[in-house]
């Protein structure tokens, strides 16, 4: 299970159980929900605390992967990604274009 999920619902539970303790109370609805939020929020911020390390963990190695690979993509679009060909005998051009002739520097003009 990624970590992300378990972080995800490990905050839904803890605000379900914030929530059902303050149930009981006479208080507003709204009220509830308010504080069921603010209370699960700080415990989860104590409680969850490896759950939420090991999710930055994960989202910095993904965000890591991206970044090299788009490196590497820009590279290769560029043409700096030219690896050497394994074969040390290339097949020659079959189509060379020839050297344009040079002319012999004219001592008579």
């Amino acid at each position: 299970m990624s970590a992300a999920l378990k972080y995800t619902l490990g905050r839904i539970g803890l605000f379900v159980a914030v929530l059902a303790g303050l149930w009981l109370t006479d208080m507003n609805v709204f009220l509830k929900l308010m504080l069921a939020l603010v209370f699960s929020a700080a415990l989860s911020f104590f409680l969850l605390r490896g759950w939420r390390d090991e999710m930055a963990g994960e989202i910095a190695e993904a965000a890591e992967r991206r970044r090299t690979e788009k490196e590497r993509l820009r590279s290769a679009l560029a043409g700096e990604d030219q690896t050497p060909t394994s074969d040390p005998n290339p097949t020659p051009d079959p189509n060379p274009t020839p050297d344009p002739p040079t002319q012999a520097p004219d001592s008579q003009r």
